[in-house]
């Protein structure tokens, strides 16, 4: 069933996008991200225009990281003063993330930066990930080899520290609020929630408990998504309703199916299998980088 959307001037298959939206919600509560790493690159994939992408993809990810975030809190997998801070942070990367989103607009290279970011972002993050994981995964097999509950890092000796008491966490509010900083960032420029992004470092720098790192994140990045897409629809018009309103239908029902799947499997494998989506993304952006395009001009509506 073709349907004509108005703001991106293009024409696309229905099902398909809430097929893409309802695989998308899966991600959410299966691993805690809000999926905009993978839907706007596969809105890309469809023909959909960057500009338009990122701005409603980000409308996505608020749906599908709502209806993943109220499963958390029925379980008491929330620290939502954690999350208060990393919102705090996010809000104002944000605002940066627009900022620079706009520049890149003025100078024609959004489509070119977004890619770039995508490629490099993902690929770092997605052999950190998994090479930590890998690792976790064999630790965990060792019988009699214990984890501490706390591992101190340098994050741990900064000022200003605050008691995270459902994270069973005592450190500065700084780190937190670095992270959500960059998150906010890559939300308003890649249409992202952050989370391939968050996760890690929720896990790895900050040293949360993964039991409530899913549903922290996803907090985060509910208001931090729905602040960037408000940003875009009010400066740029570049929010098309009748995309995000299929995305979205698909986007809630994939994410409590995501829920139920993630309690069943172990946080090790949760890991693994979220570092080899990242990188199969980043191969594909990457790919689609150096291949020799179909068309070599494209005409694309015009950002008023």
């Amino acid at each position: 069933m073709q349907i004509y959307l108005p703001i991106a001037e293009v024409s696309v298959n229905a099902f398909t996008l809430i097929g893409l939206g309802g695989l998308v919600g899966v991600m959410s509560g299966l691993f805690g991200v809000g999926g905009g790493f993978l839907i706007t690159p596969l809105l890309f994939f469809i023909g959909i225009p960057p500009a338009i992408a990122v701005a409603t993809g980000a409308n996505q990810v608020v749906a599908s990281s709502v209806s993943g975030v109220l499963a958390h809190v029925k379980r008491k997998s929330v620290d939502f003063r954690m999350g208060g801070v990393l919102l705090a942070g996010g809000l104002v990367g944000s605002w940066m993330g627009v900022w620079v989103f706009t520049l890149l607009q003025e100078l024609g290279q959004v489509d070119l930066v977004v890619q770039l970011c995508y490629v490099v972002f993902l690929g770092l993050i997605g052999m950190m990930m998994l090479q930590e994981s890998i690792r976790a995964l064999r630790r965990s097999r060792k019988p009699g080899n214990r984890k501490r509950l706390h591992q101190h890092n340098w994050v741990h000796r900064w000022p200003g520290k605050v008691k995270f008491r459902a994270s069973g966490l005592y450190i500065s509010v700084i780190p937190p609020l670095l992270v959500g900083v960059a998150v906010g960032v890559l939300a308003a420029i890649m249409g992202v929630g952050g989370g391939f992004i968050m996760v890690p470092a929720m896990i790895y720098l900050l040293g949360m408990p993964t039991r409530v790192v899913v549903g922290t994140s996803l907090f985060q990045i509910t208001f931090v998504t729905a602040f960037t897409t408000l940003m875009h629809a009010v400066s740029y018009n570049t929010v098309d309703i009748m995309l995000a309103v299929l995305l979205i239908v698909g986007g809630v029902v994939g994410a409590q199916i995501g829920t139920t799947l993630g309690a069943k499997l172990r946080a090790e494998q949760l890991r693994i299998l979220l570092a080899l989506l990242v990188l199969a993304v980043c191969g594909k952006l990457a790919l689609d980088l150096f291949l020799t395009p179909d068309d070599f001009y494209a005409i694309q509506p015009g950002i008023g």
